[in-house]
């Protein structure tokens, strides 16, 4: 589980939690205003409930243990039949309910189980946790959305620094405009090599249908790498390194960065914000 976050359904406190890169939503938050634990037992006995999940869970989980799933659906609905999140979770191996411990901890729904339950408590409750939930999910797209479009004014500026070191470097006086034009296109491609695999031609080439070029289509951690490498290009430009020493220690800075990147734990927390 990474980051938290609160909405406020109806004045009560209800806590998004992430789970696998999936939004879940605490079921022992939303029935505060209700009463106790008792509504979510009482709610896993009824046989609609346990359907629903049976569906839900064949539809994305291919773990699923189908064969415990038609065993508690034929106890479904008898007084006698009691079962609890724990159960559930360790019969049939099911991933949209977790039963939490520790800071969050609690009984958690995947979004779409939490929607239903939400029809299980009031039809109001559920309308208005969907429309927190939206509102929520509006937010963060508007945050990843300036956080990308920083970065990419970031390399933008980092690009005026590298093709200065190119002019002032790599161009031979006197030189014509397609000449210089090549340079700054083939110094491009150093960077575009070293971080993508590829240049900007072979991108084209392998996207026709796609419209701008290779960078416009840079995850986050891309975009962080290629502003770091334009300035390391800068200089070891001014250092007089041959470009195709600097290709190789250009590529050997984007792996070690992406590593670094994918697995840092902030880098993680920004993705998910």
């Amino acid at each position: 589980m990474l980051k938290s976050n609160i909405i406020k359904v109806k004045g009560t406190v209800v806590t998004i939690i992430k789970h696998n890169d999936e939004d879940y939503i605490s079921l022992t938050d939303m029935i505060k205003s209700f009463g106790d634990d008792s509504i979510i037992k009482n709610w896993l006995r009824n046989r609609n409930t346990i359907e629903f999940l049976g569906i839900w869970e064949q539809i994305y989980n291919p773990n699923f243990n189908s064969v415990e799933f038609d065993l508690i659906k034929k106890q479904a609905g008898l007084n006698s039949f009691v079962l609890s999140v724990k159960k559930w979770i360790e019969n049939t191996n099911a991933i949209g309910l977790i039963a939490s411990a520790g800071r969050y901890g609690g009984t958690y729904a995947h979004r779409d189980i939490a929607f239903e339950f939400g029809s299980w408590l009031s039809a109001e409750f559920k309308l208005y946790l969907i429309k927190e939930f939206q509102r929520l999910k509006e937010e963060e797209a508007k945050i990843n959305s300036l956080e990308w479009n920083f970065q990419r004014t970031l390399a933008k500026v980092n690009y005026k620094i590298h093709t200065d070191a190119i002019k002032e470097n790599l161009i031979p006086a006197k030189v014509s405009k397609q000449q210089t034009n090549n340079i700054y296109a083939s110094e491009a491609d150093i960077l575009n090599v070293a971080l993508f695999g590829m240049t900007s031609k072979e991108w084209r080439d392998t996207n026709p249908g796609k419209e701008g070029n290779i960078r416009d289509y840079a995850l986050l951690e891309q975009l962080v790498v290629l502003s770091n490498l334009e300035s390391i290009n800068a200089v070891l430009i001014s250092n007089g390194l041959k470009q195709s020493e600097r290709l190789l220690q250009l590529n050997g800075i984007a792996i070690n960065q992406m590593k670094s990147l994918i697995s840092s734990t902030q880098i993680k927390k920004l993705n998910k914000t």
